[in-house]
């Protein structure tokens, strides 16, 4: 009796470890390149594969969150002429378009294939009377190039990975970027570049940079640079170029844009872990730059245990 007993609770809690683990949420983060050179147009297809058989039930994007007063109040006058653009378009919408919620709910969750053009014209003014840069480029995309997508290469991550996978996935786009302290972060590149001139660290940075480029070569020949960017050596790489890890000596400068890069990434990881975990979604994928592959996933790791967190490359 005391061995059927036995048997009986071994059972049940595999049962019960088995199901939890299925239920576990995932964070699948894919490193992109930005845009690619013109000889290594078609380097975002393979990647495209992948997503879609990853089959996500939540896409985010490196676009600022909606709600961040903060990045935008930098972005309205900031790096980006883009996010200039688009700050003063939502600002004229949001004194001008007659947004309707009732009409908006309704719209946006119609399968993407089902709008007419008068429905994502709707959509696009919406999204930018709502601040939401993602889903304005998305529908803007879909209202260019229609509900296929882009049929030659546009080089550019949204246009030839993100947009066509929401499209198969029928799925809107999730912001999560944070560019609050991007001002602050490139003034402390430059003053790390000046003081890198001085004690060497410039020529480091350099030969590391000539030996990135150099191994990306043959994988760019062979339409595998997507797989090559998201090996964790290349990762690894570029993360410690962006945060000046490299440097001789941590100057005033150096120190200052590692601080801003590595609090990006946190509050980056923070805006990704929030919404996951708000949505009960299970299986989420993240475009992002690749030189922010490894500080999110730190952050995600460190601070939100319950995610599983995993890179392209190793999934």
């Amino acid at each position: 009796m005391k061995t059927q007993i036995t048997l009986i609770s071994i059972l049940f809690l595999s049962i019960f470890n088995l199901l939890a683990q299925k239920q576990q949420q995932e964070v699948l983060i894919v490193g992109t390149m930005h845009t690619v050179p013109k000889i290594v147009k078609k380097s975002y297809k393979p990647m495209l594969r992948f997503a879609k058989k990853y089959n996500p039930e939540a896409i985010f994007v490196e676009s600022p969150m909606a709600n961040d007063t903060i990045s935008w109040e930098y972005l309205k006058e900031g790096w980006s002429k883009n996010y200039q653009r688009f700050y003063k378009l939502s600002d004229s919408l949001q004194k001008n378009f007659n947004f309707n919620q009732t009409k908006f709910n309704i719209l946006s969750t119609k399968n993407l294939k089902d709008l007419n053009a008068d429905e994502i014209n709707y959509l696009i003014n919406s999204y930018g009377y709502k601040r939401d840069n993602g889903n304005y480029e998305l529908l803007s995309y879909i209202k260019k190039y229609g509900i296929g997508g882009a049929k030659k290469p546009t080089r550019h991550e949204d246009g030839d990975l993100t947009y066509k996978l929401s499209i198969n996935q029928n799925l809107k786009v999730t912001n999560m970027d944070d560019q609050q302290t991007n001002d602050l972060y490139h003034n402390g590149w430059t003053k790390c570049n000046k003081e890198g001139s001085k004690n060497g660290s410039n020529a480091i940075g350099s030969e590391i940079n000539r030996k990135q480029c150099n191994a990306a070569k043959i994988p760019a020949i062979l339409r595998k640079l997507g797989k090559h960017t998201n090996k964790r050596a290349s990762l690894e790489g570029l993360h410690t170029m962006s945060s000046f890890s490299y440097v001789t000596e941590d100057t005033e400068g150096c120190l200052e844009g590692r601080k801003y890069w590595n609090e990006r990434n946190m509050r980056m990881a923070k805006n990704i872990a929030s919404q996951v975990l708000e949505s009960g979604k299970t299986k989420n994928i993240v475009m992002v730059g690749a030189a922010h592959v490894i500080g999110i996933e730190k952050e995600l790791k460190t601070n939100y245990p319950t995610l599983k967190v995993i890179l392209m490359n190793e999934y």
